[in-house]
């Protein structure tokens, strides 16, 4: 049986994959799970429920809400609010677990729902087993008094604005800016966070119905957010996805910005200003060659993780670092979040181009991108990606001619039947070149 927990909670099709059923016994094994410390300290344990916009999650919440209640614990509804208002709320909150409902930056059918432990900080893999496991077993059915309430958390948006402008070191006043937001959870927080911080806001994607979330706005549509950039003669603007965990941005020129061009900016910044704990940067294995290279010149060292900024976080938080992200825009800031914050990881972009008095273009150019060329490879035998003769010495010879101009990453997917080939280089034409024969190879000596 495949393991229900994927690498960020559990996703799939509202009301076909993630049924009302599954989801009220879900609510009800999380409960048993994370509720325990709680109960074992004779007190009755509360989570805190957020979600995004999407009609599917008024319902799921009503589930996870019952399943939790009939279970004892005591729950808090938070809203419509981001993914890391949610972590940040279980921790200011002092809840004993966080649940958020959301398929991110997937279309609305989509939804998904994903768990924070105290403090706010993401399950542990053994964790997560736990509660599958119990969702096999007897669960909890208290009577009377002994059952949760349900509530609304009334304050939790202004709870969340107020951390949000705590964080930021200097008023954005003078800058204009504009907020795609995806018709998602940032819709109402992320200009106000703005405003409140001083700058000129404009807005768009932010008219969410339930059915329009990720349509056309955000960070993966970001076309709609370049033209609003240069039709307001804006200073920068920034795109969040669905559940606003994650921030790409756009230079006054229309250019994008992405995840590790962030990065690069808020790595330097931080070192400069004595607050990048052990001067360390921690990213991903699919982050761009020109970060490493920037790091590297700027003396800042960059651990590498697995994708998923899960593993960022794990990383982060066994080396008690206080930045790492994802070049999809999930930007973590440990002093500040316990997940990747899309709406705190703009608001510092903007107070670093405010600080500095330079434009967004300028602080990007600060990392050169070098071209990445990505080949998704299918049917073929994911156990033998790395042990395969052939493919190892192509690799090898890709490698050496590349040298420390580029590279070369094969790797099986997490999250779909086929390998990901991915080959760096100083120029388009030589990453193409390469990551096509490599792809070659592939489907001849691994193909089923």
């Amino acid at each position: 049986m495949a393991r229900l927990f994927g690498t960020d909670g559990v996703r799939g099709v509202a009301n076909r994959d993630l049924t009302v059923s599954l989801t009220l016994n879900l609510a009800q094994a999380a409960a048993k799970v994370l509720g325990e410390t709680a109960r074992n300290e004779g007190r009755r344990p509360i989570a805190i429920i957020g979600r995004d916009p999407r009609i599917s999650g008024e319902y799921l919440a009503s589930a996870v809400a019952a399943g939790l209640a009939s279970s004892g614990v005591d729950v808090f509804d938070a809203g419509v609010v981001p993914t890391p208002a949610t972590a940040f709320l279980t921790a200011d909150f002092s809840a004993d677990f966080g649940v958020m409902i959301s398929a991110s930056h997937n279309p609305a059918p989509d939804n998904g729902i994903k768990f924070f432990a105290a403090g706010g900080h993401k399950l542990a893999d053994d964790i997560e087993d736990q509660i599958e496991a119990a969702m096999q077993s007897e669960l909890l059915a208290p009577i009377g008094g002994a059952v949760g309430r349900v509530q609304r958390f009334a304050d939790a948006e202004d709870r969340y604005l107020v951390h949000l402008l705590g964080a930021i070191p200097n008023s954005l006043e003078g800058l204009k800016v504009v907020i795609d937001c995806a018709h998602g959870a940032a819709s109402a927080i992320s200009p106000q966070a703005f405003a409140d911080a001083g700058a000129k806001v404009i807005v768009i994607g932010n008219d969410p119905d339930g059915l329009n979330i990720n349509s056309g706005y955000g960070s993966t549509h970001m076309s709609a957010l370049q033209s609003a950039v240069l039709e307001n003669d804006a200073d920068m603007g920034f795109a969040h996805d669905g559940d606003a965990d994650r921030c790409l941005a756009v230079d006054h020129t229309g250019a994008i910005v992405d995840g590790d061009q962030l990065m690069a900016i808020l790595a330097l910044s931080a070192k400069a200003n004595g607050t990048l704990a052990r001067n360390t940067l921690v990213a991903t294995v699919m982050s761009n060659l020109g970060l490493r290279i920037a790091m590297e010149d700027a003396g800042i060292t960059m651990l590498e993780t697995k994708v998923g900024d899960r593993y960022v976080l794990e990383q982060i938080r066994e080396g008690g670092y206080t930045l790492g992200g994802e070049q999809s825009g999930h930007i973590i800031f440990s002093r500040y979040a316990t997940t990747g914050d899309g709406i705190l990881t703009a608001l510092m972009i903007a107070a670093e181009s405010k600080a500095t008095g330079k434009k967004l273009s300028e602080l990007a150019a600060q990392m050169k991108i070098y071209p990445q060329v990505l080949i998704n490879v299918r049917g073929v035998d994911l156990s033998r990606v790395d042990s395969d003769a052939g493919l190892q010495e192509v690799v090898r010879e890709a490698e050496a001619e590349l040298g420390n101009t580029g590279r070369v990453l094969l790797r099986a997917s997490g999250t779909e039947p086929l390998i990901r080939v991915m080959v760096e280089a100083a120029d388009e034409g030589t990453a193409h070149s390469w990551a096509d024969r490599i792809a070659r190879v592939v489907e001849k000596n691994l193909g089923l």
